[in-house]
């Protein structure tokens, strides 16, 4: 059981979970091939031939009829010049990709239409005589235009119209199957009622059931409703036909007004009114859901411009980054996953598990980048049962998330505290002077004030050698329970014990501070304060309980 949200989170995870980054082409080493690889590699190379197709295309439109010879040879030399151009890119994409170049399905296509290109100029003679014509040829260099249109950002609607094109592809396939089972069956029974009938309005030496052929060809033209009427008055006509004879084996050429009505009636409510807008629903259902993605903002093309963006951060295709990559990765990102610099803290907020070795997840960035995508639309993702069920787990050996973003920042957090009260502690214990409060007049503003300053001094060691006495100093133990600090009057020493679970970190701090006083026997109030560090990122300071700031001290 989903929201609305949540079924639109589950959509983009399925999308998540069928694309992978692949191994980037490596960079070759010699110079000549490296310059031409950064040639062909660059988007703009790409749109140049494009502009070259759109050009191939005009030229193809001013064929006509009866032209003159001279309009024929200048037609011909473009079609020469653009066969060069294509072979050109070809040979060039060859030599910087090498074998790689055959990997990818364009540009197998593209090969394979610069052979027939080639094929059609050599031997378009030959070619015309025996198959089709070269101009054929030509039109499936316009398919390339497929290609590139990825890369116009104002070609979205067409490219939206393609995707639900292919995304309807396997489910017209079974429609397609199903027609020609239904036209089959109709087929052997047309035969079987209508073989003889003469020829009459809609039925002629072509459009008839007097073959199983004719009869597919005559169903398959009225699967649309066109012509059934002429048909129908043909395989009903009972007047100027010749009877069928018994006695001499001659079936008659007569049709038959309750069998025709009733075979026609049924085909034509089974294929036109049934299965032909079958092929309308699934277009329209597949258009709805592609339209649907576009206006949510998060579609395939998003997903496939993350994988070419980290092909770039990760040439191996290990599918991790390092940690201090992910800040550049965000901001060279596309919208609408961009997160531009400074990104510190938004990186932070999002969570993002972190890998044993400091690297990163591609799945759990771009999960983390989905949702946070949503939760800028307004529509925050809550985790349920359901999803944590459906959600992707690499089942690679090396994923071990050890911690988070967010984690990372309260350990870093945590880690300055310790220092902050080291440094202090070092500073009043660790010198000599005319005062033992000198050292603690400087406050501690850690992360906006969420960090105060902890100070007390044991009673009966204070003095003018500057000296405080005997201190163990604060611990802070991976497990265990939480202690509290003692002090002891007049020992000049003084135990701060503090332990906890899951990376808890326990401060005690004594020092004088400045606004205490002495008592009338010299020596000064003791207090003392304890800052202890949560597993749940809370601070909890002489028992009361703050926030963590993401945006601590560097």
């Amino acid at each position: 059981f989903m929201t609305e949200d949540q079924k639109k989170y589950y959509n983009a995870m399925k999308k998540m979970g069928s694309k992978k980054p692949l191994k980037a082409i490596p960079r070759p080493r010699w110079r000549p091939q490296a310059i031409v690889f950064e040639i062909v590699t660059n988007k703009k190379f790409d749109m140049i031939i494009m502009l070259f197709i759109g050009f191939n295309m005009l030229t193809m439109t001013l064929d006509h009829y009866k032209q003159s010879e001279t309009f024929s040879a200048v037609l011909d030399y473009l079609n020469m010049i653009f066969i060069c151009i294509f072979s050109s890119e070809c040979l060039m994409k060859i030599f910087a990709l090498r074998y790689h170049y055959f990997i990818e399905p364009w540009n197998l296509f593209d090969f394979v239409v610069v052979i027939l290109s080639i094929l059609g100029l050599v031997l378009s003679d030959l070619i015309e005589k025996y198959f089709v014509s070269p101009t054929l040829l030509r039109v499936v260099r316009v398919a390339k235009v497929g290609r590139v249109l990825r890369l116009v950002k104002g070609a979205k609607g067409i490219r939206t119209l393609l995707f639900a094109l292919a995304m309807s592809l396997p489910a017209l396939f079974n429609i397609c199957l199903l027609l020609f089972l239904v036209m089959f069956i109709f087929a052997i029974f047309g035969m079987s009622f209508f073989m003889h009938v003469q020829d009459k309005s809609g039925l002629d030496d072509v459009y008839n059931f007097k073959t199983f052929g004719q009869s597919m060809i005559l169903l398959f033209q009225m699967s649309t409703s066109a012509g059934w009427d002429g048909v129908l008055d043909g395989i009903i006509n009972e007047e100027g036909c010749l009877p069928p004879n018994t006695d001499e084996g001659y079936p008659g050429n007569c049709g038959s007004a309750t069998i025709g009505i009733t075979y026609l009636l049924a085909y034509l409510v089974i294929s036109f009114l049934i299965v032909i807008n079958m092929y309308i629903a699934v277009i329209l259902e597949n258009y709805s859901q592609a339209t649907e993605d576009v206006q949510e903002g998060l579609t395939d093309d998003d997903y496939d411009m993350y994988y070419e963006i980290w092909q770039q951060f990760d040439p191996d295709g290990t599918q991790y980054i390092r940690l201090d990559q992910l800040s550049d990765f965000l901001d060279v990102l596309e919208p609408p996953l961009q997160i531009h610099k400074p990104n510190r803290y938004k990186i932070i907020s999002m969570d993002i598990p972190i890998c044993r070795g400091d690297v990163m997840f591609c799945v759990d960035i771009l999960d983390a980048l989905t949702k946070d995508f949503f939760a800028r639309k307004g529509n925050p993702i809550e985790e349920t049962a359901e999803l944590g069920e459906v959600q992707q787990r690499p089942d690679e050996v090396g994923y071990e998330p050890v911690s988070s973003t967010l984690w990372r920042q309260r350990e870093e957090y945590c880690a300055r505290l310790i220092q902050h009260a080291w440094k202090r502690y070092k500073q009043r214990h660790g010198g000599g002077g005319t005062d033992g409060s000198g050292d603690d007049q400087q406050a501690d503003a850690c992360d906006n004030g969420n960090e105060g300053g902890t100070r007390s001094d044991d009673e009966g060691n204070g003095g003018g050698a500057g000296t405080a006495g005997n201190d163990t100093g604060a611990r802070a133990a991976g497990t265990g329970s939480i202690g509290g600090g003692s002090t002891t009057p007049g020992s000049g020493k003084s135990k701060g014990i503090l332990g906890g679970s899951q990376a808890n970190v326990g401060i005690v701090d004594h020092s004088l501070s400045p606004r205490e006083s002495l008592d009338g026997n010299g020596d000064p109030q003791g207090r003392q304060t304890a800052v202890l560090v949560e597993s749940d990122g809370f601070v909890t300071k002489n028992g009361h309980r703050v926030v963590i700031h993401s945006r601590s001290p560097s």
